[in-house]
């Protein structure tokens, strides 16, 4: 279990499961395999599951920690919980070792200070929850959870996300109101900090209240990006959405975006989705950017 130290910080990721996903045709509708050739390390192993040919998909948390504070950004699927929404059955009824995985990092649940979930979706908000006596209840005691106020507004709202997918309705049920009804959510706002060091942007287009998270600290910096990234093949192709962003224009123009705050600031980035070794810099090239993974 690897773990990075960046100034006053160090991140490791807690995984919950790494499989081969989505088809890449089926994940970016724009998808031209050419990329293959020109970008060869993007079918590596590592990436690409050269058995199935789809994108090697990593679901995981990344655990920053500091001398005051446990956080948590994002939380994957969690387990026991019914997802029955086509394309997301690798994701139904979970029985997977994530808390067993957190503890083998030495953090115990009671000892998470912070979860800070970049948006509300099945894949991020899993572990928010645990099934006990047959109630879903916090599974971090202790911690104070934060939800963008736009984002937990917009899948709140009849005219807001559900409309687009409706799926995700059991994963407010089970996974974001129980949190909110325990009274341990704070939600916060484009630009806030959540602690020195570490702050929030808005990065909408995946979804409508989508945050990315940044740590500097030193010379250090890093971003946590959400689904403003899905696979490494974004960084070498930033206008190919995914099919499940919601405002296509969007997200593009926010992807771009965070691509050339990493390039210009030589910061880490650390996806949610992307193969080993999860993380990596942001490189320019003479026409676009390429994934540089960090080395071991």
């Amino acid at each position: 279990m690897h773990t990075i130290a960046l100034g006053a910080f160090t991140v490791t990721r807690i995984e919950e499961m790494l499989t081969p996903g989505f088809d890449p045709g089926f994940l970016f509708p724009a998808y031209d395999e050419a990329i293959l050739t020109r970008n060869p390390e993007l079918a590596e192993p590592n990436f690409l599951d050269p058995a199935s040919k789809r994108l090697m998909s990593s679901m995981h948390s990344w655990l920053i920690r500091t001398d005051r504070h446990v956080i948590l950004v994002d939380t994957g699927c969690g387990n026991h919980k019914e997802r029955h929404t086509p394309g997301f059955e690798r994701f139904h009824m979970l029985d997977k070792p994530y808390l067993r995985n957190l503890a083998a990092a030495g953090v115990q649940p009671e000892d998470v200070t912070l979860v800070i979930n970049t948006h509300l979706h099945i894949d991020h908000v899993g572990w928010n929850t645990q099934l006990v006596d047959g109630r879903w209840v916090p599974t971090f005691p202790n911690a104070r959870y934060i939800y963008g106020a736009q984002e937990f507004k917009h899948w709140r709202s009849p005219e807001g996300g559900l409309i687009g997918m409706p799926g995700n309705g059991p994963v407010m049920e089970d996974s974001v109101l129980p949190v909110w009804e325990a009274g341990q959510v704070e939600l916060i706002e484009d630009g806030d900090r959540i602690l020195d060091g570490l702050s929030v942007e808005l990065a909408p287009g995946h979804t409508a209240g989508q945050m990315f998270v940044r740590l500097e600290s030193d010379r250090h910096a890093a971003y946590f990006t959400g689904d403003c990234l899905h696979q490494p093949m974004q960084v070498a192709r930033p206008d190919w959405n995914s099919r499940f962003c919601e405002d296509q224009a969007q997200a593009m123009a926010t992807r771009r975006r965070l691509l050339d705050h990493a390039a210009d600031r030589g910061a880490l980035v650390f996806p949610a989705h992307f193969g080993a070794p999860h993380t990596g810099f942001v490189r320019r090239t003479a026409e676009t950017f390429r994934f540089e993974p960090l080395a071991a």
